[in-house]
């Protein structure tokens, strides 16, 4: 297993964490030796320990996200370089992150009030805290739409959880990392931004 097993997280209450806090997902199907991928956000049911989703019909891995087929599923914390100037003691350069990989089963949810339902408590838990919105099942949008939505369910199989923050360091450049992860994801995002939107 890589990275080494002082990287593993195997907390499972860490790794719900990372799927509730990013739940944007890659989904990853294989069809003859070629894999399909595609971004979208997932919904960690508590009840039952599955993940709910809802595909475009029209997208080609729609066709996969059938009753028992196998998937994979990676959800993506923050993640920077780690520079070694940050650190109190000699080191080189590396590159922090926090994954979740998951392996599941897929079911089709095929009725369209389950996949409705589905949509609007996706859209519940998405507006939380604040929840200046509210979905209503009876939206007539979301009825018009309905027929071109593939819903689906994964019960997972395995977990696996990439913790890589300089936890085999020292303490104090252990919390030096963890600073330099909070600004720098904060700093990359405002650049980024303000470069795309000039």
């Amino acid at each position: 297993m890589y990275p080494p097993k002082h990287h593993q997280d195997n907390n499972l209450n860490h790794l719900i964490e990372v799927i509730k806090t990013y739940p944007l997902a890659t989904l990853i199907s294989v069809k003859d030796n070629t894999p399909l991928v595609t971004h979208l956000p997932l919904i960690y049911r508590e009840a039952d320990g599955k993940l709910i989703g809802h595909v475009d019909i029209n997208n080609p891995q729609a066709k996969l996200l059938k009753d028992q087929s196998e998937i994979t599923i990676i959800f993506y914390g923050p993640q920077c370089y780690i520079s070694p100037s940050i650190y109190t003691s000699t080191q080189l350069p590396t590159w922090n992150y926090i994954r979740v990989h998951l392996t599941g089963t897929v079911k089709a949810i095929k009725d369209p009030e389950s996949i409705k339902l589905s949509i609007v408590e996706m859209t519940k838990f998405l507006e939380q805290p604040d929840d200046k919105y509210k979905l209503n099942l009876d939206n007539p949008r979301m009825h018009g739409l309905i027929n071109y939505i593939a819903g689906f369910e994964i019960e997972i199989n395995s977990w696996e959880g990439k913790f890589k923050l300089s936890q085999d360091k020292k303490p104090k450049d252990t919390e030096n990392a963890r600073t330099e992860l909070l600004r720098a994801n904060q700093e990359s995002i405002k650049t980024f931004l303000d470069n795309i939107f000039l």
